[in-house]
């Protein structure tokens, strides 16, 4: 695992748990569990995606196109009827959904734009 995806694991990891915790004092058990929900369903789906996207990007690209479509697609699949369960359910609110939604993005542009300042410009 690269560096930047160690950092951006443990930070939405972190953060994840931070707000789960906010989310189930101030708006109670559905609330916390949407958090969490969300914010273990990103990490598992940023997890794939590294795995399989660096996978693709090497050599043999054509002959893997098909699998990585299938996939990509069964993935999607999976997301999909976890998010409809949780929700068909009641056990998660929906506002806390969205927030859990967005904690591995923002951790991943604010430690990407974090690891490009600290990189050295090249010299000319």
């Amino acid at each position: 695992m690269s560096e930047l995806n160690a950092r951006v694991t443990l930070a939405s990891a972190a953060a994840t748990a931070v707000l789960a915790g906010l989310a189930l004092g101030l708006g109670g058990p559905t609330a916390g569990l949407g958090v969490a929900a969300a914010g273990a369903l990103m990490l598992a789906n940023f997890w794939w995606l590294v795995r399989h996207a660096a996978a693709v990007a090497g050599a043999g690209l054509a002959r893997r196109r098909p699998v990585w479509a299938v996939a990509a697609g069964a993935r999607f699949l999976v997301l999909v009827a976890a998010v409809v369960l949780l929700f068909a359910s009641g056990i998660v609110h929906p506002v806390a959904f969205i927030v859990g939604l967005g904690v591995v993005p923002a951790a991943l542009i604010l430690l990407g734009l974090h690891a490009a300042r600290r990189t050295p410009e090249p010299v000319d």
